[in-house]
């Protein structure tokens, strides 16, 4: 699964990114960056395509169906299989043109020693901002206001994340990314295809502290290697 991750980036660094890899020139001021312990039930740094342009801004982390009657269902699906996501009526309409990439610098996971859960953080080689797949959803409450959710996809792990855990977030290439987001019908086997292990060879784990154990903690010792 993938339940706690990381965008560590400066403001103006995250601006690059987006209009180099997205052709997106306007940030909402609202997205907070560093963030080094991204929490489900959170607001988190997503990319959405409004049919004829890409946006970034907040999604909420914890995706509630269109036929939810409570919003708290969002606190347990914050993530989906890849295999079976297009086979889930919760799920269906937002693959089919509610597709959106959530960005990330890195990934946290528990190894097991015992009783002990030890935190390791997964990124890549070259230290890069990703884009993982996600869908999203907008729920209207009782009273008319709306609610902007979103889940994260999840795949078999690649040989570097299955020495921990045995799922993994969809990591996207950027050419793959730029279909997921096209909301237009698009071929449902090319998108699957696409939801695929990232390659091992570009990724490293190191581990962490305990302190992302807790939500709040969000700082730059979450990220200090320990040896």
């Amino acid at each position: 699964m993938c339940g706690r991750y990381t965008y560590i980036v400066s403001y103006d660094d995250l601006r690059n990114y987006l209009q180099a890899s997205f052709q997106i020139g306007d940030i909402s001021d609202a997205i907070v960056v560093p963030r080094y312990n991204v929490a489900p039930g959170q607001k988190v740094l997503s990319i959405i395509n409004d049919g004829k342009n890409n946006r970034a801004g907040l999604l909420k982390w914890g995706y509630v169906p269109t036929f939810a009657t409570n919003e708290n269902i969002g606190n347990h699906l914050i993530n989906a299989k890849a295999e079976t996501v297009t086979e889930k009526p919760a799920f269906a309409s937002s693959f089919k043109n509610r597709r959106c990439l959530i960005l990330a610098d890195g990934f946290y996971e528990w190894r097991r020693d015992g009783r002990q859960r030890i935190p390791m953080r997964f990124v890549l080689k070259n230290k890069s901002l990703f884009p993982m797949a996600g869908l999203w959803n907008t729920f209207i409450r009782p009273d008319g206001s709306k609610l902007h959710t979103c889940i994260i996809l999840t795949t078999e792990a690649n040989s570097i994340v299955a020495n921990v855990h045995d799922r993994m977030p969809v990591i996207l290439s950027l050419k793959d990314a730029q279909t997921w987001l096209n909301p237009l019908p698009s071929n449902k086997d090319q998108l699957t295809a696409m939801l695929k292990p990232y390659s091992a060879d570009a990724m490293i784990a190191y581990q962490v502290s305990s302190l992302i154990n807790k939500a709040s903690n969000d700082s730059p010792d979450c990220i200090k290697p320990i040896f």
